[in-house]
């Protein structure tokens, strides 16, 4: 079906409401008052407002177009007719020309609240009023949206498309109206209405769209793209339930379903009209014209659900698409429903809709991993048959393939989004006639693949079997791709050294524990060795016939042998699953491959892919992450956003982020230091609060804030931490009072984040905290010395309270495995002091900060495998520190819960679950070092309010601007449109 702009039915009327409520009403008398005044006398005077809005509404309906959807069988030139863009004058002059004051934007509120409610009419409470605003502010955004369409489509630019899982967006009303430079006009509008603009805001559920630092990037990733003017859609899943809400118990974590769309998403807009048909299991067939055909199976249908994304101070707002499935209304069986089969009857509905039904389902069983799997292939053939109808509407009557790479950039953010590659070779094969030669050159020149793990567990490989059953026709693509990747291994290696040759193909093949095909069957077969005749004997005796043939029979047995070796080499290892190597696909598949930290990056190229950067060195590069200031600072610490631009000069920063750098020549300034501990500590002040509400713990605003906000893993180290402050209460309650405070900061302990759900051994740790936090907080003898607090259900919109209040942030992750962060470059904009491992982002942040105002302790990432070769021979020698932490856990301080599974992960040489492959012990000392010059720093505010603002200061390279500049330039080859 069509891929129409992202509001066309409905752009005029929006248009016209818009203009209506924000220019029609603006002299309209009676504006509600006060808070005090009850919600239904306001809803009366609303009323009263709306009708008389729609009088004149009524009036004006000539002077607005209706412009009607357009279907991809449409002619281009139609089209344009239809398109806003004909009536480009009239859209755009109602954007350049018209500011809306307070006035006129509580007059739209009021219409949304009368004519577009969420809600019943009877009251006009938080809930109604946040959304009645949204939607005012939604008004506002597709004007901008459709502008910003159509003129990508008037210019046929080239476009990249952003394919994620996961997109963590948080709250939108904030930003939205923050990159509209409408702040102030709302909160006044509000405010006539009787509300407090915080209030409105914090009625608004974060989308559950994503979990972790993968979704939190792409979402940055869309703010910068629109905010540069980069022609650009990001695509991903519409989760009905999201990952899960986290409660934690007496018994730790909890998972309950996310409800963010009980109410209603004010921000979307479905498109019924944009669905596409996507296939699952069915087989393969050749037509009599030689083409293959998919057919039979199990269809369902995506449906399109469109997100505005608005820059910041610009017209361009870009397009989030979220696929929703269903399936066909014919498909519910009726016969069966009313023979009393209700659950039979909805059977293929219910398989279709609980495809989005949640973030990551637990892949433990058979069916867990089909959903999976048929997650990954929803996405992926939804959004490349979108791109496709966009492009081939764009090309008008004559389509030229050849062009595809030339107007279409596709990024594949991870793994998840891989099926990309075999699904575009489908589609232009056995769809649009290409020959493989060209869909292959096409599909290359398209795609790019960005890595975000090193952990092995985390380059996806999916069961061949199961991919044969689900996708018949893509395990045939897949196997032909690696047949070719087979040849081109075996040209550049040769058959001369089959050691070599055995190596690579081991490493670079998609298909792993599968049999060479019969092509090259006899590539790795060893030459057979000559047999040399014995020399004839004089005098030969009967014994020496004996050894004589004793020889000829071990030599018999020899040919025996080598001839079972071929054999061998050429069957599969029955024991070993096949697999599709999800990550070797996007190398080959792709044109770019991009890790996202310098360090990082090389460890992809040394150790990830080495064998495939030797082959295709031209395909790697690094993208450092970035987040956007924006949100990260802009919009979620006002205070310190002002003092910046006061101090600068400029509020340039927020787009120019290098200009954070003159703030370095200030940093001794005790004006500015005041002031930036003061804006501190009224983010410290709201995070107490916070906490008092989500916890009901109280903690002293005056105590280091020491925060570690991230996905709970055992490589993240959180448990680390805990142990650290393990420690740290051990030695507090062998001291006096007198020498608690003499040799402590006081310091709350702040974790944050989810445990996959069924991820024990993550669970165990934050169950750990929790004990430890309600040992520790109840203890009269530490007081306010030492808080440990887990605040549940970390989020977004949590994160944009607790990062501006940090002090000290936690990035302590075994060196090597974390690919990049975000949240380290999200806390050093901010003015917060990171103590880590050379991991990471946290190589470049510190070199961008400088080495005096970053805590740096633990290994080596070169070192690491040295590491745990001296632990599996046994010769690691645990610090005495480390070992009296752990009897003092296991002595039940913290509670009857047995941690000795826990405790054993630590211990040992070897085995699974044991022998402390994340280092913690071999970090302990270092970490517990460290944090005692933490102390010592913080007790001298002048030099710690210094180290701080010198993190703002360095923190500019660590914009997703820059990063998708880079993006942009070097991998997509687009260019920004700027709207007129």
């Amino acid at each position: 079906m069509a891929s129409p702009s992202p509001m066309r039915l409905s752009s005029a009327t929006a248009g016209s409401m818009r203009t209506q409520g924000l220019l029609g009403c603006s002299s309209v008398s009676g504006i509600i008052g006060a808070a005090s005044r009850s919600s239904r006398s306001k809803l009366l005077m609303m009323r009263n407002t709306a009708k008389l809005n729609l009088t004149m509404m009524r009036n004006r309906r000539s002077s607005f177009t209706l412009v009607k959807c357009v279907s991809s069988s449409e002619a281009p030139q139609k089209l344009q007719e239809q398109d806003p863009l004909s009536h480009e004058h009239e859209t755009t002059t109602s954007l350049g020309s018209f500011t809306p004051d307070a006035t006129s934007i509580a007059s739209s509120i009021k219409y949304h609240a009368e004519f577009t409610p969420l809600f019943s009419p009877e009251n006009f409470e938080l809930p109604q009023a946040f959304c009645a605003t949204a939607q005012s502010v939604r008004d506002a955004l597709i004007i901008n949206w459709n502008a910003t369409y159509d003129y990508y489509e008037k210019l046929n630019v080239k476009q990249a498309y952003y394919l994620s899982m996961e997109f963590l967006q948080g709250r939108a009303l904030l930003n939205a109206i923050g990159n509209l430079e409408l702040t102030g006009s709302y909160a006044e509008a509000l405010s006539k209405l009787g509300y407090k603009l915080e209030d409105v805001a914090g009625q608004e559920p974060d989308a559950a769209l994503g979990n972790g630092g993968l979704g939190r990037l792409a979402s940055c990733f869309l703010d910068s793209l629109a905010t540069l003017n980069y022609p650009a859609w990001g695509y991903g899943l519409r989760y009905k339930y999201g990952l899960f809400k986290q409660r934690i118990t007496k018994d730790g974590q909890e998972e309950v379903a996310e409800d963010w769309l009980e109410m209603g998403n004010p921000w979307e807009i479905v498109r019924n009209d944009v669905s596409y048909p996507v296939k699952f299991y069915g087989q393969i067939v050749s037509g009599s014209d030689g083409k293959k055909h998919w057919i039979g199976g199990e269809d369902i249908l995506a449906v399109a659900h469109d997100v505005p994304i608005p820059g910041y101070k610009t017209k361009s707002t870009i397009n989030l698409r979220l696929w929703s499935t269903k399936a066909a209304s014919e498909e519910f069986d009726l016969y069966a429903f009313n023979a009393g089969k209700h659950t039979e009857a909805n059977e293929a509905l219910a398989n279709a809709e609980k495809i989005c039904y949640i973030l990551y389902p637990g892949d433990e069983s058979i069916e867990g991993k089909t959903l999976r799997l048929k997650q990954q292939y929803t996405l992926c053939s939804a959004s490349l048959q979108d791109i496709i109808t966009r492009f081939e509407r764009r090309s008008g009557a004559t389509v030229n393939w050849e062009e595809f790479p030339e107007k279409v950039a596709v990024q594949m953010n991870d793994t998840h989004p891989t099926l990309c590659i075999p699904e575009l070779m489908r589609i232009l094969i056995d769809i649009k006639d290409l020959s493989w030669e060209d869909a292959w050159n096409i599909t290359q020149r398209t795609v790019a693949y960005t890595n975000h793990t090193v952990l092995p567990e985390a380059l996806e490989k999916w069961s061949l079997d199961l991919m044969q059953k689900l996708l018949p026709r893509h395990v045939e693509i897949i196997e032909m791709i690696d047949h070719e990747l087979i040849r081109t291994i075996i040209t550049e290696y040769g058959t001369s050294d089959s050691k070599l040759l055995e190596k690579k193909l081991k490493e670079m093949r998609i298909l792993d524990n599968v049999e060479l095909p019969v092509e090259f069957a006899d590539v790795l077969v060893k030459p057979d060795e000559t047999i040399e005749p014995h020399d004839e004997l004089e005098n030969p005796e009967q014994e020496v016939e004996k050894d004589n043939n004793e020889e000829a029979k071990e030599a018999g047995e020899e040919i025996i042998a080598k001839e079972d070796e071929k054999e061998a080499l050429l069957q599969p290892v029955p024991e070993l699953p096949k697999l599709v190597r999800m990550a070797n696909l996007c190398v080959v598949g792709g044109h770019a491959v991009n890790g996202v930290a310098e360090i990082h990056s090389e460890i992809v190229k040394d150790e990830v892919f080495n064998s495939f950067y030797q082959l295709w060195p031209e395909k790697f590069q690094n993208k450092t992450n970035g987040v956007t200031p924006r949100r990260w600072i802009r919009f979620c610490n006002p205070a310190l956003s002002k003092i910046i631009t006061k101090w600068i000069g400029t509020e340039d920063w927020v787009l120019n982020t290098e200009k954070l750098a003159e703030l370095r020549k200030f940093a001794d300034n005790e004006d500015l230091q005041k002031q930036w501990r003061e804006a501190k500590r009224a983010n410290k002040m709201k995070v107490a609060a916070l906490i008092r509400e989500r916890t009901g713990y109280s903690v002293s605003a005056d105590a280091m804030f020491d925060i570690q906000v991230k996905r709970i893993h055992e490589y993240k180290r959180q448990l680390l931490n805990i142990l650290g402050i393990v420690y740290r209460y051990k030695k507090m309650k062998e001291m006096t009072p007198k020498e608690r405070k003499a040799n402590f900061v006081p310091r709350v302990c702040i974790f944050g984040g989810k445990a996959f759900a069924t991820y024990v051994q993550a669970k165990r740790i934050v169950k750990f905290i929790t004990d430890v936090g309600a040992t520790v907080n109840h203890d009269p003898e530490i007081g306010d010395l030492l808080k440990v607090i887990f605040v549940p259900d970390y989020n977004v919109s949590v994160a944009e309270m607790l990062i501006p209040a940090s002090e000290l942030s936690q990035h302590i992750s075994t060196a090597g495995m974390e690919a990049s962060g975000t949240s380290n470059m999200k806390f050093a904009m901010n003015g917060c002091i990171l103590i880590g491992t050379l991991d990471g982002a946290n190589v470049e942040i510190r070199e961008e900060v400088g080495e005096d105002n970053f805590f740096l302790f633990g290994a080596k990432a070169h070192e690491i495998a040295g590491l745990r070769k001296e632990r599996a021979e046994g010769k690691f020698v645990p610090d005495p520190r480390f070992e009296e932490v752990k009897k003092f856990v296991r002595s039940g301080v913290f509670g009857p819960y047995n941690y000795d599974e826990l405790m054993g992960s630590l211990e040992g040489n070897e085995g699974f679950g044991r022998a402390d492959y994340f280092l913690v012990g071999k970090d302990f000392p270092s970490y517990i070092e460290c944090q005692e010059k933490v102390d010592k720093a913080y007790q001298d505010q002048k030099t710690w309010t210094r180290m701080s603002i010198l993190n703002t200061a360095g923190s500019h390279k660590f914009s997703s601007d820059r990063t998708i500049h880079e993006y942009a330039r070097d991998i997509w080859n687009i260019e920004p449109v700027e709207l007129p």
